[in-house]
């Protein structure tokens, strides 16, 4: 799975977008909320980690997501 953060502009706030393996979309949410239904994506019980990855992830960077 990849990550990628985007850069909002003016009223438009900055997102995180979940990619597969392929580099297909599979989530697409605001980076200030945190993901709701993890499990789905394999990601139970890891809601802190994930926060500090978004946290310290650059702009437009895309990288593999491991924990």
């Amino acid at each position: 799975m990849y990550i990628i953060k985007v850069k909002g502009k003016a009223k438009i706030p900055d997102y995180i977008q979940l990619r597969d393996d392929k580099f297909v979309l599979i989530a697409y949410f605001r980076a200030d909320r945190p993901l709701q239904k993890l499990e789905k994506f394999g990601l139970e019980g890891k809601e802190k980690e994930l926060t500090e990855v978004i946290k310290s992830l650059p702009f437009g960077k895309l990288q593999k997501l491991e924990f």
